[in-house]
């Protein structure tokens, strides 16, 4: 039997950013798994950033690292994680990465000595990145979703792939339009004016939309679709309603509501599942739905404003995996942004943490509030409150420990301070020379690494095993000229690089407090709805304990 080709699918976004194309893209993904065929799924960022490694993430909101170490857009951890698959590098690239590609092959002659243009050069390297994707993962279906807004400037290269993509694969393309349908309530009516411009914008690039998914605070009736679909140039079946929902994990299971995936199967020419099989998601969203006790928990750092807003878009991996490991125990989170600094401007701010179940102090950078997030660690320890910490959650709590217990005073991270008296959290060997010639993209220790569990600590009976893979992104580690002083004050090292060089997961004794635990990796990254990360579950049983 001859195998099908490759099928393509562009998510673009119409109206506005914002308002979810990453969690449509990865339930556009999820419908198609559940159908019973190989998805893989591409992130393109307009930006000329060459990784998001070195993006703000209050401007741009996480970044999330692969397995291989690449530096990407949050949506990434989406896809992964509605998927439960893990990606390669080959899904994620952006303006930069492609035009780096290009100017070193023209640097190789690779061109023949043709001038180099951004038709068709740029372009086929754009399509030829898809279809490598589509080859490495030997997947049925890829999709792509473009970044930004139609119209914007910076993703018209990207669409202009797309349409010549669609004329060299006639049949095995198709364009989903996001698109926003805005509702005024003192108007009383949704108004489709705005997805109509934006239909005709990208019509103007030379594509045609096959599928619309109407965004909204509330479902579109049929009389909206109908209007949508005449103006817009589709079926009415065409125009998928997608209302606001509790949970993002609603939406697949929304979608199929409305037929979503009978209509994309169709259009690319391929067979139903005999049963669509959604492997247990029914089951976690019911889960979502039907938990009532509730946990309250304190996240405490920074990257939190932007203006007047929370950008909790800083944190999302974190959110999700308390989310994955809360709904998974049968409890609700409510979760708290804390910003460190209050503990710095009056230290009787510190009694408002009694109101939390458990603390969670994520990854960053840089000396903002440091003083008052190990203040805070220094409040769980003494109150044995459950606490979590995560790369820099990690550094801190040692530190912290070193100065409160050990009696290191001065104790300090060389990222804040360079001549601390006690440099207990010091720059990796591998770093220095990367710093002192001013190299910072992509040279942090980045992606998944073995680490090595204790027997009997809280560490091995969270993982159920002695070895371990977890991703990392940090520069600085805990120094091992204190690691005896560290232990012999009564802190475990449960987790270690397998030639024990590396502090990966630091503790305290289930006698000395219930759950206090630092990772120098980021557990979020690899946690799932289906599948929650084992350091975020054994937090959230101590809680409920």
């Amino acid at each position: 039997m001859q195998k099908q080709n490759t099928k393509y699918i562009f998510v673009l976004g119409g109206v506005m950013s914002g308002i979810g194309k990453g969690v449509a893209t990865s339930s556009i993904g999820k419908i198609i798994q559940a159908n019973g065929y190989k998805v893989t799924v591409m992130k393109i960022d307009p930006y000329v950033n060459v990784d998001a490694g070195t993006m703000n993430p209050t401007e741009h909101g996480e970044v999330f690292v692969m397995e291989s170490g690449l530096e990407t857009d949050q949506d990434m951890g989406n896809y992964e994680r509605f998927l439960d698959i893990t990606l390669p590098p080959e899904n994620y690239m952006t303006t930069g990465s492609v035009y780096r590609t290009v100017i070193e092959r023209e640097r190789n002659l690779e061109y023949k000595g043709k001038c180099v243009q951004i038709i068709p050069h740029v372009t086929n390297e754009v399509i030829n990145k898809i279809k490598e994707a589509g080859r490495k993962t030997k997947a049925d279906v890829v999709i792509i979703e473009i970044g930004g807004t139609t119209g914007d400037y910076e993703n018209q290269l990207f669409t202009e792939a797309a349409r010549q993509m669609n004329l060299r694969c006639p049949g095995d393309t198709l364009f989903v339009m996001l698109s926003f349908i805005p509702y005024p309530k003192k108007i009383g009516e949704m108004k489709t004016k705005p997805t109509q411009q934006a239909v005709r914008l990208l019509n103007s690039a030379g594509v045609q939309p096959d599928i619309i998914i109407a965004r909204s605070e509330r479902k579109i009736d049929d009389k909206r679709k109908e209007k949508i679909a005449l103006f817009c140039n589709v079926e009415p079946e065409a125009v998928i309603s997608a209302p606001d929902v509790e949970s993002i994990y609603d939406v697949p299971l929304n979608f199929e509501k409305d037929g979503f995936g009978k209509v994309i199967l169709k259009k690319l020419g391929l067979k139903n599942g005999a049963k669509t099989d959604f492997n247990g998601w029914g089951k976690f969203v019911k889960k979502v739905h039907q938990a009532k006790k509730k946990i309250k928990i304190g996240v405490v750092g920074k990257y939190f404003n932007t203006g007047d807003c929370v950008l909790s878009d800083s944190y999302i991996s974190v959110i999700e995996a308390i989310k994955h490991a809360s709904y998974n125990n049968d409890v609700v989170p409510e979760i708290d942004w804390i910003d460190a600094e209050m503990f710095e401007k009056d230290k009787r701010n510190i009694e408002m943490l009694k109101q939390y179940d458990g603390i969670i102090v994520p990854g960053g950078f840089g000396s903002r509030g440091i003083e008052g997030i190990i203040s805070a660690i220094k409040y769980a320890r003494e109150n044995k409150t459950p606490y979590l910490g995560l790369c820099y959650g990690m550094q801190l709590m040692v530190i912290e420990f070193a100065r409160n217990v050990v009696g290191l005073k001065n104790a300090h991270t060389t990222e804040i301070k360079p001549r601390a008296k006690y440099k207990i959290i010091d720059l990796m060997e591998k770093q220095k020379a990367n710093l002192r010639q001013g190299i910072y993209g992509a040279t942090m220790r980045l992606g998944a690494y073995p680490c090595t569990i204790k027997a009997g600590t809280t560490a091995a009976k969270a993982y159920g095993k002695s070895k371990i893979s977890e991703r990392h992104r940090h520069r600085y580690e805990v120094n091992n000229k204190y690691i005896k002083k560290l232990e012999k004050a009564g802190l475990i090292f449960s987790g270690t690089s397998p030639n024990k060089k590396l502090m990966e997961i630091a503790e305290l004794p289930k006698s000395k407090h219930p759950f206090m635990l630092g990772s120098q990796f980021h557990p979020e990254f690899t946690s799932s709805p289906l599948h929650p990360n084992s350091l975020f579950n054994e937090f959230v049983k101590s809680i409920k304990k």
